[in-house]
C-alpha cells in the first residue's frame, strides 16, 4: 500500500532551473588548464611508478665524444692545370672565408670573387688575369649582359650564384688545359 506524506511534509513547487549561461573564452580556458593540469600530474605520477624499477647510472662527461657542429671544409682534390687550380683555390676560400659583396675584403675577412682570386694568385699578374678571363668566359655563358668580375660580383645578393659561376670556370679552365 503506498503511503501518502502528511500535509505538512509534502515537498513545496519549486521553480524551473535557470538555463545555463555560456561561458567566456577566458573561463572556457581556465577549466582547459586544469584539466590538463590534472591529466599531466597523473601521467608523471605513472611515468615515475612505470619507470621506478629501471636502473640507471649516471654519466660520466668524459666518455662523452664531441665534435664540432660544423665540420672544417677540406680543399677538394687540385686541378692539375694552373688556371683551374687558382679558380679552385679562390672557390675553397669563398667557402670557408666567405663571401662579400661591394668590397675586396670585407671586416670580417670576406672576400668578393675578384678578391678571392687576386689573393690566391700569389702576386703572379699572368695568373690572375688568365683566370679572370675564364670566369669572365663562365659567366657570360650565362649572363650576357655582364661589363667586369666585380659588377657580376656585386650584382647579387648572396655568393651562392658567384661561387657556382666560379666553380664552373674551374671546370672551363680545366677543360681548356689552362
Amino acid at each position: 500500500m503506498p503511503q501518502t506524506r502528511p500535509a505538512t511534509e509534502q515537498a513545496a513547487p519549486t521553480a524551473p532551473p535557470a538555463p545555463p549561461t555560456a561561458l567566456s573564452l577566458d573561463e572556457r580556458m581556465v577549466f582547459v588548464n586544469a584539466a590538463m593540469t590534472t591529466r599531466l600530474d597523473e601521467a608523471a605520477v605513472a611515468y615515475e611508478v612505470n619507470t621506478a624499477h629501471i636502473d640507471t647510472e649516471p654519466v660520466d662527461l668524459g666518455d662523452v665524444l664531441t665534435i664540432p657542429l660544423t665540420p672544417a671544409l677540406q680543399p677538394p682534390t687540385p686541378y692539375p692545370t694552373p688556371v683551374a687550380a687558382l679558380l679552385q683555390r679562390a672557390h675553397h676560400r669563398l667557402l670557408t672565408g666567405g663571401w662579400c659583396t661591394g668590397a675586396l675584403v670585407d671586416a670580417e675577412g670576406a672576400r668578393c670573387l675578384y678578391g678571392a682570386i687576386h689573393i690566391e694568385a700569389r702576386g703572379d699578374q699572368s695568373l690572375e688575369s688568365r683566370g679572370l678571363q675564364v670566369l669572365m668566359d663562365a659567366i657570360r655563358r650565362e649572363f650576357t649582359d655582364v661589363d667586369s668580375v666585380p659588377s657580376f660580383n656585386d650584382g647579387f645578393a648572396s655568393g651562392r650564384i658567384p661561387m657556382r659561376m666560379l666553380d664552373q670556370a674551374a671546370s672551363l679552365a680545366d677543360a681548356r688545359g689552362l
